[in-house]
């Protein structure tokens, strides 16, 4: 189960790392080249403009490869069984969820399987 979060949450943060980085040194997301979608951005552009953040501004972008390294790091942490990764992947999960659709379902699995596992193999002294 522990690997499967990693993986999960390793693409997912992996992927926000990369398209971010890659809009800010080229100047936008990885988008579809063709089809009905051509040039647009994934649901979550809708999520953000909703709140008033412009998803192709330099501060989306920045939050897109702050978020990417901070849930790395975290994954890490985890990995490693560090006493701080379980609850920074958490609060990385939680805080990832507005990337729709895909970064929604997979920080939506991992916290499930973060609970599961927690719950089914924690020790009490650890709770």
């Amino acid at each position: 189960m522990k690997w499967i979060i990693v993986l999960l949450l390793v693409l997912n943060a992996g992927w926000m790392l990369a398209d971010g980085s890659r809009a800010l040194i080229v100047g936008d997301y990885v988008t579809p080249a063709s089809g009905e979608y051509a040039g647009q951005l994934g649901p979550w552009a809708g999520l953000v403009s909703a709140i008033g953040i412009e998803p192709r501004s330099t501060f989306m972008k920045m939050v897109f490869i702050f978020y990417g390294i901070a849930a790395l790091i975290a994954v890490v942490g985890f990995a490693l069984n560090q006493l701080w990764g379980r609850n920074a992947l958490v609060v990385l999960a939680v805080l990832g969820l507005w990337y729709l659709p895909i970064g929604t379902a997979a920080n939506i699995i991992a916290l499930i399987l973060l609970f599961l596992k927690r719950s089914r193999y924690a020790h009490p002294a650890t709770l």
